[in-house]
């Protein structure tokens, strides 16, 4: 982060409520960090309390201040259950960062026996996320202040091939983003979406080609987050996601040609058809066409 960022991030959230989903690990555990050092009491998310603690403890000890609600976002009750806990023990949320996220990469003609990757990938980034903020919405609508950043996915504005369950679930989530900011608009809450490029987390480790294509740092991405709390926009895309929406727009069989391209010539995982991972000279050239598309 740079130094005019770090400045203007840390006047934001200086003595803030912030919640973050996927706090435990990847993009979440980092902003998080970022957060409680600039000032913020963190309400750290995930399902695994243990870890969860394991990051308090990391904060608290560089003097940063976080609580643990352990919460399994697949889960409707539980998402209530720590909803009326959060509001039981804070005053208010001046923040909600909906993080946590599930992806799949596999083709939809290797998924026709598996609809429950859509289900589940559904289940976690449309429905937890969306149920999150149903809770959480009438007191910020209250208090005519707050904002509510969606992590979205750079395959939105992309259309990333084999990533059709997670795409259609960012998408959803995307959708009704839109359709939220302008009814709260008058009470002065921002609604953020970022269309987040390929991040080198936890999550794509096993897709073990990612480790030969560009991707952003946690660090990185979690700049995009700050940024996206310092401006209060409607959105934030990296210059790829804005040529490829712009491109889907005005030209779609130009961008169908170029991502059936990438389809071709990647393989799929090898948990699903058993091929290798490795890539060509031609593969690694043409993602670096497209830093942080999903492959």
């Amino acid at each position: 982060m740079n130094a005019k960022l770090k400045k203007l991030f840390q006047q934001k959230v200086d003595g803030k409520t912030i919640i973050v989903t996927g706090a435990s690990s990847g993009i979440g555990l980092t902003v998080s960090k970022y957060l409680a050092q600039a000032g913020a009491h963190v309400l750290l998310l995930a399902r695994t309390k243990d870890k969860l603690d394991e990051v308090k403890a990391e904060i608290e000890a560089e003097g940063g201040k976080a609580s643990v609600f352990p919460c399994d976002l697949n889960d409707m009750e539980s998402i209530d259950a720590v909803s009326k806990e959060i509001l039981a023990s804070v005053d208010h949320i001046d923040i909600l960062i909906n993080n946590a996220g599930r992806s799949i990469r596999r083709a939809v003609h290797e998924s026709v026996d598996r609809f429950h990757d859509f289900e589940r990938t559904m289940q976690l980034n449309y429905f937890g996320a969306v149920r999150l903020v149903l809770n959480l919405l009438p007191h910020m609508m209250q208090r005519k202040d707050g904002q509510i950043i969606n992590i979205s996915s750079i395959g939105v504005l992309a259309n990333a091939t084999r990533f059709s369950a997670y795409v259609a679930s960012k998408a959803a989530l995307d959708a009704f983003s839109r359709c939220l900011s302008a009814e709260v608009h008058s009470h002065k809450i921002a609604i953020t979406s970022i269309y987040m490029p390929l991040v080198r987390t936890p999550m794509i480790a096993p897709t073990k080609m990612y480790k030969y294509v560009p991707t952003l740092s946690p660090e990185e991405a979690a700049d995009l987050i700050a940024t996206a709390i310092v401006k209060r926009p409607k959105k934030i895309a990296t210059n790829l996601g804005r040529i490829a929406s712009i491109t889907y727009a005005v030209a779609p069989d130009i961008n169908n040609i170029l991502m059936s391209i990438g389809f071709n010539l990647f393989p799929s995982s090898t948990a699903s058809i058993g091929q290798q991972e490795k890539l060509t000279i031609v593969q690694r050239a043409y993602a670096r066409l497209f830093p942080g598309e999903h492959w």
